[in-house]
């Protein structure tokens, strides 16, 4: 049966728009809030991830939170990169892991370097930024 006004419900298969996504994995909430309590911006800049190396990590105490601003951590450096390297996008992969693909074709695993700098503070986001920005 066609009734036009009812439109197409079938849904289609597969991952939103690129935007959709990138929009979705900047949210960072946990992260931009922490950032906000200590006076930093966090404006999807490069010296934005400098201000975060900056900060006394005070979430190390805190075993529940670490894990989860780490996940922030690196998405916000996803998102830096996706915004201000040309050529720079979020790509899910099959296990369901988003990484930043560069124009070259090198994948980046965002979320595995901000749970290292969250627990380690090594290595720092700004200096992760500066060598996939030179890539």
């Amino acid at each position: 049966m066609n009734i036009p006004f009812l439109g197409n419900r079938r849904q289609k298969v597969g991952f939103p728009d690129p935007a959709g996504i990138a929009e979705l994995l900047a949210e960072c909430e946990l992260l931009r809030s922490q950032a906000y309590r200590e006076g930093v911006r966090l404006d999807d800049s490069a010296a934005s991830l400098e201000a975060l190396d900056q900060l006394v990590p005070r979430w190390r105490d805190d075993e529940e939170t670490l894990p989860w601003l780490g996940n922030d951590a690196g998405l916000y450096l996803g998102t830096v990169i996706v915004r201000t390297v040309p050529g720079a996008a979020w790509e899910i992969r099959s296990d369901g892991q988003p990484v930043v693909r560069l124009a070259s074709g090198r994948e980046f695993d965002v979320v595995d370097s901000g749970q290292e700098w969250a627990v380690n503070g090594v290595p720092e986001l700004s200096q992760l930024y500066a060598e996939v920005a030179e890539s």
